[in-house]
Protein backbone atom coordinates (compact mmCIF):
# COMPACT_ATOMS: atom_id res chain seq x y z
CA UNK A 1 0.00 0.00 0.00
CA UNK A 2 1.31 3.42 -0.92
CA UNK A 3 1.10 6.19 1.64
CA UNK A 4 1.07 9.98 1.79
CA UNK A 5 2.88 11.98 4.46
CA UNK A 6 0.69 14.51 6.25
CA UNK A 7 1.92 17.93 7.35
CA UNK A 8 2.81 16.59 10.81
CA UNK A 9 4.77 13.66 9.32
CA UNK A 10 2.04 11.09 10.02
CA UNK A 11 1.85 8.42 7.30
CA UNK A 12 -1.62 7.80 5.82
CA UNK A 13 -2.54 5.06 3.33
CA UNK A 14 -3.49 6.56 -0.02
CA UNK A 15 -6.32 4.08 -0.43
CA UNK A 16 -8.81 3.08 2.22
CA UNK A 17 -12.31 1.80 2.87
CA UNK A 18 -15.28 4.08 3.49
CA UNK A 19 -18.53 3.10 5.19
CA UNK A 20 -20.81 5.99 4.21
CA UNK A 21 -24.39 4.78 3.65
CA UNK A 22 -23.59 1.22 4.74
CA UNK A 23 -26.35 0.30 7.21
CA UNK A 24 -25.07 -0.49 10.71
CA UNK A 25 -26.28 -4.07 10.44
CA UNK A 26 -24.08 -4.62 7.36
CA UNK A 27 -21.09 -2.55 8.42
CA UNK A 28 -19.33 -5.06 10.67
CA UNK A 29 -19.25 -7.71 7.95
CA UNK A 30 -18.21 -5.18 5.30
CA UNK A 31 -15.32 -3.87 7.40
CA UNK A 32 -14.29 -7.43 8.30
CA UNK A 33 -14.08 -8.31 4.61
CA UNK A 34 -12.28 -5.04 3.79
CA UNK A 35 -9.64 -5.74 6.41
CA UNK A 36 -9.23 -9.27 5.07
CA UNK A 37 -8.75 -7.80 1.58
CA UNK A 38 -5.87 -5.67 2.86
CA UNK A 39 -7.39 -2.28 3.64
CA UNK A 40 -5.89 -0.57 6.67
CA UNK A 41 -7.43 2.91 6.37
CA UNK A 42 -11.03 2.94 7.63
CA UNK A 43 -13.23 6.03 7.28
CA UNK A 44 -16.45 6.54 9.24
CA UNK A 45 -18.28 9.41 10.94
CA UNK A 46 -20.57 10.08 13.86
CA UNK A 47 -23.25 11.05 11.34
CA UNK A 48 -23.07 7.65 9.62
CA UNK A 49 -24.41 5.84 12.66
CA UNK A 50 -22.11 2.85 12.24
CA UNK A 51 -19.07 3.61 14.40
CA UNK A 52 -19.90 0.78 16.83
CA UNK A 53 -20.02 -1.75 13.99
CA UNK A 54 -16.67 -0.51 12.69
CA UNK A 55 -15.25 -0.90 16.17
CA UNK A 56 -16.52 -4.47 16.51
CA UNK A 57 -14.91 -5.43 13.22
CA UNK A 58 -11.61 -3.88 14.28
CA UNK A 59 -11.66 -5.74 17.60
CA UNK A 60 -12.52 -9.09 16.04
CA UNK A 61 -9.89 -8.74 13.30
CA UNK A 62 -6.98 -9.15 15.70
CA UNK A 63 -4.96 -6.72 13.58
CA UNK A 64 -2.53 -4.74 15.75
CA UNK A 65 -3.86 -1.24 16.38
CA UNK A 66 -0.70 0.41 15.07
CA UNK A 67 -1.27 -1.18 11.66
CA UNK A 68 -4.64 0.56 11.25
CA UNK A 69 -5.45 4.15 10.32
CA UNK A 70 -8.91 5.02 11.67
CA UNK A 71 -10.79 8.19 10.78
CA UNK A 72 -14.07 9.48 12.14
CA UNK A 73 -15.77 12.86 11.92
CA UNK A 74 -17.26 15.49 14.20
CA UNK A 75 -20.76 16.72 13.41
CA UNK A 76 -21.85 20.35 13.93
CA UNK A 77 -21.99 21.05 17.68
CA UNK A 78 -24.25 23.29 19.75
CA UNK A 79 -22.70 25.89 22.04
CA UNK A 80 -20.48 25.66 23.98
CA UNK A 81 -18.75 24.16 20.96
CA UNK A 82 -15.43 23.42 22.65
CA UNK A 83 -16.97 21.40 25.47
CA UNK A 84 -19.41 19.63 23.18
CA UNK A 85 -16.67 18.75 20.70
CA UNK A 86 -14.72 16.98 23.42
CA UNK A 87 -17.86 15.09 24.46
CA UNK A 88 -18.58 14.14 20.85
CA UNK A 89 -15.00 12.91 20.46
CA UNK A 90 -15.26 10.73 23.58
CA UNK A 91 -18.57 9.31 22.34
CA UNK A 92 -17.05 8.37 18.98
CA UNK A 93 -13.94 6.91 20.58
CA UNK A 94 -16.04 4.81 22.96
CA UNK A 95 -18.25 3.55 20.14
CA UNK A 96 -15.17 2.56 18.15
CA UNK A 97 -13.63 0.93 21.22
CA UNK A 98 -10.31 2.68 20.64
CA UNK A 99 -7.80 4.54 22.80
CA UNK A 100 -6.95 7.10 20.12
CA UNK A 101 -7.82 8.14 16.59
CA UNK A 102 -5.46 8.48 13.67
CA UNK A 103 -7.51 11.26 12.06
CA UNK A 104 -10.42 13.36 13.33
CA UNK A 105 -12.23 15.51 10.79
CA UNK A 106 -14.68 18.38 11.22
CA UNK A 107 -17.48 17.06 9.01
CA UNK A 108 -19.06 20.36 7.92
CA UNK A 109 -17.84 23.98 7.77
CA UNK A 110 -20.69 25.27 9.92
CA UNK A 111 -21.51 26.26 13.47
CA UNK A 112 -18.78 27.56 15.78
CA UNK A 113 -16.00 26.29 13.55
CA UNK A 114 -13.34 28.03 15.62
CA UNK A 115 -14.59 26.63 18.91
CA UNK A 116 -14.73 23.16 17.43
CA UNK A 117 -11.25 23.53 15.98
CA UNK A 118 -9.76 24.73 19.27
CA UNK A 119 -11.10 21.60 20.96
CA UNK A 120 -9.66 19.46 18.17
CA UNK A 121 -6.29 21.21 18.57
CA UNK A 122 -6.38 20.37 22.28
CA UNK A 123 -7.15 16.72 21.56
CA UNK A 124 -4.24 16.68 19.12
CA UNK A 125 -1.86 18.21 21.65
CA UNK A 126 -2.95 15.64 24.23
CA UNK A 127 -2.14 12.78 21.85
CA UNK A 128 -5.76 11.59 21.68
CA UNK A 129 -5.64 11.93 17.90
CA UNK A 130 -2.59 11.80 15.64
CA UNK A 131 -3.90 14.28 13.07
CA UNK A 132 -6.86 16.63 12.72
CA UNK A 133 -8.50 17.95 9.59
CA UNK A 134 -11.72 19.03 7.94
CA UNK A 135 -14.22 17.90 5.33
CA UNK A 136 -16.28 19.84 2.79
CA UNK A 137 -14.31 23.06 3.23
CA UNK A 138 -14.21 25.17 0.08
CA UNK A 139 -11.02 27.21 -0.52
CA UNK A 140 -12.23 30.39 1.20
CA UNK A 141 -13.27 28.61 4.39
CA UNK A 142 -10.17 26.42 4.38
CA UNK A 143 -7.77 29.32 3.95
CA UNK A 144 -9.53 31.27 6.71
CA UNK A 145 -9.03 28.34 9.06
CA UNK A 146 -5.39 27.89 8.03
CA UNK A 147 -4.45 31.54 8.42
CA UNK A 148 -6.15 32.13 11.76
CA UNK A 149 -5.30 29.04 13.80
CA UNK A 150 -2.27 27.37 15.30
CA UNK A 151 -2.68 23.95 13.66
CA UNK A 152 -3.14 23.68 9.90
CA UNK A 153 -5.62 20.96 8.95
CA UNK A 154 -3.78 17.83 7.87
CA UNK A 155 -6.57 16.73 5.50
CA UNK A 156 -9.55 18.20 3.66
CA UNK A 157 -12.00 15.50 2.53
CA UNK A 158 -14.10 16.83 -0.35
CA UNK A 159 -16.24 15.64 -3.25
CA UNK A 160 -13.69 14.64 -5.91
CA UNK A 161 -14.37 12.47 -8.96
CA UNK A 162 -13.84 12.61 -12.74
CA UNK A 163 -16.77 15.01 -13.20
CA UNK A 164 -15.71 17.37 -10.38
CA UNK A 165 -11.95 17.18 -10.23
CA UNK A 166 -11.08 20.07 -7.89
CA UNK A 167 -7.65 20.70 -9.40
CA UNK A 168 -7.48 24.35 -8.28
CA UNK A 169 -8.62 23.35 -4.79
CA UNK A 170 -5.94 20.68 -4.68
CA UNK A 171 -3.27 23.18 -5.69
CA UNK A 172 -4.32 25.56 -2.91
CA UNK A 173 -4.18 22.69 -0.43
CA UNK A 174 -0.75 21.71 -1.67
CA UNK A 175 0.48 25.28 -1.16
CA UNK A 176 -0.63 25.17 2.47
CA UNK A 177 0.31 21.59 3.30
CA UNK A 178 -3.21 20.16 3.40
CA UNK A 179 -3.76 16.67 1.99
CA UNK A 180 -6.75 16.32 -0.35
CA UNK A 181 -8.98 13.29 0.21
CA UNK A 182 -11.86 12.26 -2.03
CA UNK A 183 -15.37 11.35 -1.08
CA UNK A 184 -17.73 10.19 -3.79
CA UNK A 185 -14.86 9.02 -5.98
CA UNK A 186 -17.22 7.04 -8.19
CA UNK A 187 -19.73 9.93 -8.27
CA UNK A 188 -22.14 7.41 -6.72
CA UNK A 189 -22.72 6.05 -10.22
CA UNK A 190 -23.99 9.33 -11.64
CA UNK A 191 -23.44 10.27 -15.30
CA UNK A 192 -23.33 6.53 -16.02
CA UNK A 193 -19.72 6.58 -14.86
CA UNK A 194 -19.19 2.82 -14.95
CA UNK A 195 -20.07 2.71 -18.66
CA UNK A 196 -18.40 5.97 -19.65
CA UNK A 197 -16.61 5.47 -22.98
CA UNK A 198 -13.47 7.39 -22.02
CA UNK A 199 -13.03 5.50 -18.76
CA UNK A 200 -14.06 2.16 -20.26
CA UNK A 201 -11.63 2.62 -23.13
CA UNK A 202 -8.75 3.33 -20.79
CA UNK A 203 -9.69 0.34 -18.66
CA UNK A 204 -9.72 -1.95 -21.69
CA UNK A 205 -6.15 -0.94 -22.55
CA UNK A 206 -4.95 -1.93 -19.09
CA UNK A 207 -7.24 -4.89 -18.50
CA UNK A 208 -8.85 -3.00 -15.62
CA UNK A 209 -12.37 -1.98 -14.65
CA UNK A 210 -13.67 1.59 -14.71
CA UNK A 211 -13.60 1.59 -10.91
CA UNK A 212 -9.91 0.66 -10.96
CA UNK A 213 -9.18 3.36 -13.54
CA UNK A 214 -10.90 6.00 -11.41
CA UNK A 215 -9.07 4.95 -8.25
CA UNK A 216 -5.76 4.86 -10.12
CA UNK A 217 -6.49 8.33 -11.52
CA UNK A 218 -7.20 9.68 -8.04
CA UNK A 219 -4.18 8.13 -6.35
CA UNK A 220 -1.90 9.01 -9.25
CA UNK A 221 -2.90 12.64 -8.63
CA UNK A 222 -1.95 12.22 -4.97
CA UNK A 223 -5.59 12.14 -3.83
CA UNK A 224 -6.44 9.78 -0.95
CA UNK A 225 -9.46 7.65 -1.91
CA UNK A 226 -11.92 5.71 0.25
CA UNK A 227 -14.13 3.56 -2.03
CA UNK A 228 -17.13 1.83 -0.48
CA UNK A 229 -18.59 -1.56 -1.28
CA UNK A 230 -20.45 -4.33 0.53
CA UNK A 231 -19.24 -6.97 -1.92
CA UNK A 232 -15.96 -8.72 -1.13
CA UNK A 233 -15.06 -9.16 -4.81
CA UNK A 234 -15.43 -5.41 -5.39
CA UNK A 235 -13.29 -4.64 -2.36
CA UNK A 236 -10.55 -6.88 -3.75
CA UNK A 237 -10.88 -5.26 -7.17
CA UNK A 238 -10.73 -1.73 -5.78
CA UNK A 239 -7.51 -2.32 -3.87
CA UNK A 240 -5.81 -3.92 -6.89
CA UNK A 241 -4.68 -0.67 -8.55
CA UNK A 242 -0.96 -0.48 -7.90
CA UNK A 243 0.21 -2.71 -10.75
CA UNK A 244 -0.50 -0.26 -13.59
CA UNK A 245 -0.07 3.44 -14.35
CA UNK A 246 -2.12 5.80 -16.49
CA UNK A 247 -0.22 7.56 -19.26
CA UNK A 248 -0.06 11.33 -19.60
CA UNK A 249 -2.48 11.10 -22.52
CA UNK A 250 -4.92 9.05 -20.46
CA UNK A 251 -4.72 11.48 -17.56
CA UNK A 252 -5.38 14.30 -20.02
CA UNK A 253 -8.37 12.47 -21.46
CA UNK A 254 -9.90 12.09 -18.01
CA UNK A 255 -9.25 15.78 -17.36
CA UNK A 256 -11.67 16.64 -20.18
CA UNK A 257 -14.54 15.08 -18.18
CA UNK A 258 -14.43 17.81 -15.53
CA UNK A 259 -17.67 19.82 -15.35
CA UNK A 260 -16.32 21.93 -12.46
CA UNK A 261 -19.60 21.52 -10.63
CA UNK A 262 -20.92 19.35 -7.82
CA UNK A 263 -23.14 16.40 -8.65
CA UNK A 264 -24.63 16.32 -5.15
CA UNK A 265 -25.15 19.55 -3.22
CA UNK A 266 -23.55 22.96 -2.92
CA UNK A 267 -22.21 24.00 0.47
CA UNK A 268 -22.75 27.62 -0.61
CA UNK A 269 -26.49 27.08 -1.14
CA UNK A 270 -28.37 28.86 1.69
CA UNK A 271 -30.98 26.09 1.85
CA UNK A 272 -28.25 23.46 2.27
CA UNK A 273 -26.45 25.58 4.86
CA UNK A 274 -29.69 25.84 6.82
CA UNK A 275 -30.43 22.11 6.59
CA UNK A 276 -26.97 20.95 7.62
CA UNK A 277 -26.65 23.55 10.37
CA UNK A 278 -30.00 22.58 11.89
CA UNK A 279 -29.36 18.83 11.89
CA UNK A 280 -28.32 17.26 15.17
CA UNK A 281 -27.36 13.70 15.98
CA UNK A 282 -29.42 11.67 18.42
CA UNK A 283 -27.78 11.58 21.80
Amino acid sequence: MQTVTLNNRVEMPILGFGVYQIPPEQTEQAVTEALAAGYRLLDTAAAYGNEEAVGRAIKKSGIPREELFVTTKLWVQDAPAQDNTRRAFETSLNKLGLDYLDLYLMHQPYGDVYGQWRAMEELHREGRVKAIGVANFYPDRLLDLVLNNEVTPAVNQIETHPFFQRTADQELMREHGVQIQSWGGFAEGKNDIFAHPVLSGIGAKHGKSVAQVVLRWLTQRGVVAIPKSVRAERMAENIDIFDFELTDDQMAAIATLDTRATLFFDHHDPAMVSWLSARRLDG
